[in-house]
């Protein structure tokens, strides 16, 4: 089976693309077809999150295992897109680059029979341009626990390390040691 998605630019103009791609394909095939469809060299570190129906982040899926123990954690080559996507979760967040955050909302779209003749991934139609720099995005807090309950108790000398005085004396170090 084919699995057809939207990758769109989470921007306020239309930026989207559409791809082909076989169910048996992992999501590294996803981001490879992904990075190509909208023209980004693939230098840059991506990776996938899971979300609800809202578009709601859950867990990172990456590139590389960034893990303490080597396998332990599942990058994009260990999931088949069939295996994570279907009738009942259809939807996934792509970031590349991680400087610029270039962030995708992907939507499986249709599962459909594979065409006679045609090579999968493919690109089936482009709509927008990619802009020249990421859009922005805003960061918010899902709750006022967020904010310190002593931020605004807060002053100068709370943030001087050494209590307003430059001296190093009572430290037993020298201040030029080298």
């Amino acid at each position: 089976m084919i699995y057809k998605f939207r990758a769109i630019l989470d921007a306020e103009e239309d930026v989207f693309r559409d791809i082909a791609i076989q169910e048996e394909d992992t999501l590294e095939d996803l981001h490879n077809a992904i990075v190509n469809a909208f023209g980004f060299d693939g230098l840059e570190v991506a990776s996938f999150y899971t979300c609800d129906d809202t578009w709601n982040q859950e867990e990172e899926i990456p590139m590389f295992d960034t893990g303490d123990i080597p396998g332990e954690q599942k990058t994009m080559s260990d999931y088949t897109l069939n295996l994570l996507l279907g009738e009942d979760q259809t939807k996934i967040i792509y970031v590349y680059d991680f400087i610029n955050m270039w962030t995708f909302l992907v939507e499986l779209a249709a599962v459909e029979e594979a065409e006679a003749g045609e090579t999968y991934p493919s690109l089936l139609f482009s709509h927008g341009e990619l802009p020249a720099i990421a859009p922005e995005k805003e960061f918010e807090a899902e709750s006022e626990d967020f904010y310190s309950e002593f931020e605004d108790d807060l002053d100068d000398d709370d943030l001087d390390a050494f209590g307003g005085d430059d001296s190093f004396e009572d430290y037993g170090f020298e201040e030029n040691w080298n």
